[in-house]
Formats: structure tokens, C-alpha cells, sequence
């Protein structure tokens, strides 16, 4: 059976057919409960599972590092995170160049499953001009970050790649990431992040990543301890210090090219971070999904 969505929805517009309901996240329609379901479900499926506790109550944790399917046992509801794939730093040999955007970063809370969810991790863009890719875990969805082409055509993303010499950063969706920072004469700005945007540049320093989100509470952990979706650091023109990647150490710090070696840092695998400018890719994202055992 069709369903006949609103047309131009807010976001968190809901949308009932029957007993499912429907929210809008800013991207795309999701069923968010069913109006019978009170009780989380169970499932399989992922590269590792394991047992965490979120405000005193226990709960099961599958992550996924690489595609593959959420087996689910029992319907019922589910928490997910969905981390999209970092954008690739820019990389040019004469001209500054802008560091890698974010993936985007999306939690969802008591998702109503009831069959097999098919899941996807973004890839991170690789340098010069790759977008990261998508991450999804059904409908729940998280865009890639922007990357750089050469030093004047920063990409937009979920998080926008920063500004070259004298260009304007691409901005984000301002949704699930941010704008990218700014370049100038002699450096380059940093790709936004989940959590802020990217920094300009300065004389002879490149501009920082935007900072990541911290996903600790989501996993059980100790606040501060994992960070997901930080921008790539910007680079000078000429010798000097590259921007440092977004909080966390997730997103990839720029090149310092210092006395003409070239020392860009790659996002880090499967935490959504920006590449840093002068060439390098970005990480690719993650997807979480958790239910109370």
C-alpha cells in the first residue's frame, strides 16, 4: 500500500496510517513507534555485541562497522545511532585547501522495528572531491560529510568542507552538521563537525575541525570518552601549522607542510571524521543500535 507522506514537512512532523506512525527527521520519513508498542524488542546482527548500562538499566549493544542486516528477533523498539561517512580533505600543489566535513550524526530513540533492517556504513570520501557516503540503518539515515576540489570548490555534506584560499566554506545541513570555517591569504579553514563549525584560518595556521559529538551516554560510557563525526583540519599555504582535526581526535588534522613534506592526517575509520587538507580521505561512519535485554 502507498503512503501518501505531507507534502514540504517540518521537521519531527508526524504522519499516522493505521497503528504507525511516521516522524520526518529533515531527510527523510522513518516509522517512529506504533501506537501498541511499549516495550523494546531484540535483535542480532553487527560486527560486535555487548552488554551496557544506560542510567541504571541494562541494555544490549550491536555495532556496526561494515554493511550488513539487523536481524530482529522480537519487534518492538529500538535505539539507533547513525554516524554517515567524513568527507575528504582537498589537496592542491600551490593554493590552500580546505579540510574535509563531517558525517552526519543522528540519534533515534524507541524506533519501532518489526522485520529485518538493512544496514549500510558510508565510506569515507576520498581526496580532491569524494563526498563521504550515506549511513542507514533502515530508515534512520545519516548523510556523508563535504569534501574539497583543489583549493575554490568546497562541497556541501551533512557538514561542509572549509574554504580554501580566499574561498567561502561550504555550509552544512543544519541538521545532523555544520558549516565549514573559512580560508584566506594563507590558509585555509577547517570542515565543520557534528557539534560546531569549523575554525578560519589564521596567517600560517590552518583552521581546526569543528568538533564532534560525544556518544558516550548513548553507549554506556563515561562522558568524554568516544566522540564520533569531527571535521578535518585546514592547511597553511606555505610553512606553518595545520589545523588539528575536530574534538576527539576524529576528524583528520591538516597539513603543516612543513619544509614541503606533506603530513595530512586521514579521518579515522568509522567515527564519520572530515580528512584533512592538503589530501587526505575521511573516516568512514558507524551505525549503533540498542535495545534493554
Amino acid at each position: 500500500m502507498a503512503i501518501n507522506f505531507p507534502d514540504s514537512p517540518s521537521t519531527n512532523d508526524t504522519h499516522t496510517v493505521d497503528d504507525i506512525t511516521w516522524t520526518y527527521d529533515g531527510t527523510v520519513w522513518y516509522i517512529s513507534n506504533r501506537r501498541t508498542a511499549t516495550n523494546y524488542g531484540a535483535a542480532t546482527g553487527g560486527d560486535s555485541s555487548s552488554t551496557i548500562t544506560v542510567s541504571g538499566e541494562s541494555y544490549t549493544l550491536l555495532e556496526f562497522t561494515s554493511s550488513g542486516t539487523l536481524t530482529v528477533g522480537t519487534a518492538g523498539l529500538f535505539d539507533v545511532l547513525v554516524v554517515g561517512g567524513g568527507g575528504g580533505g582537498g589537496t592542491d600543489g600551490t593554493l590552500s585547501t580546505g579540510g574535509g566535513g563531517a558525517g552526519g550524526y543522528r540519534e533515534y530513540e524507541k524506533i519501532y522495528f518489526d522485520t529485518n533492517q538493512t544496514v549500510t556504513i558510508g565510506a569515507g570520501g576520498a581526496v580532491n572531491g569524494t563526498r563521504g557516503g550515506h549511513s542507514r540503518c533502515g530508515q534512520p539515515f545519516a548523510g556523508g560529510g563535504g569534501s574539497m576540489v583543489s583549493h575554490s570548490n568546497p562541497r556541501q555534506g551533512a557538514s561542509g568542507a572549509g574554504g580554501g584560499y580566499y574561498t567561502t566554506p561550504a555550509v552544512g545541513d543544519g541538521v545532523s552538521g555544520n558549516d565549514g570555517g573559512s580560508g584566506g591569504l594563507y590558509n585555509s579553514g577547517g570542515g565543520g563537525g557534528a557539534g560546531a563549525v569549523g575554525g578560519s584560518g589564521s596567517a600560517g595556521v590552518g583552521g581546526a575541525g569543528g568538533a564532534g559529538l560525544d556518544a558516550s551516554a548513548f553507549r554506556g560510557e563515561s562522558a568524554t570518552t568516544t566522540y564520533y563525526a569531527g571535521g578535518g583540519g585546514g592547511e597553511p599555504n606555505a610553512n606553518g601549522t595545520g589545523g588539528s582535526g575536530g574534538l576527539g581526535g576524529v576528524g583528520g588534522g591538516g597539513d603543516g607542510k612543513i619544509n614541503g613534506v606533506r603530513s595530512a592526517t586521514a579521518g579515522a575509520a568509522n567515527t564519520g571524521g572530515g580528512g584533512g587538507a592538503d589530501g587526505a580521505a575521511g573516516g568512514s561512519g558507524i551505525v549503533l543500535v540498542r535495545f534493554k535485554n
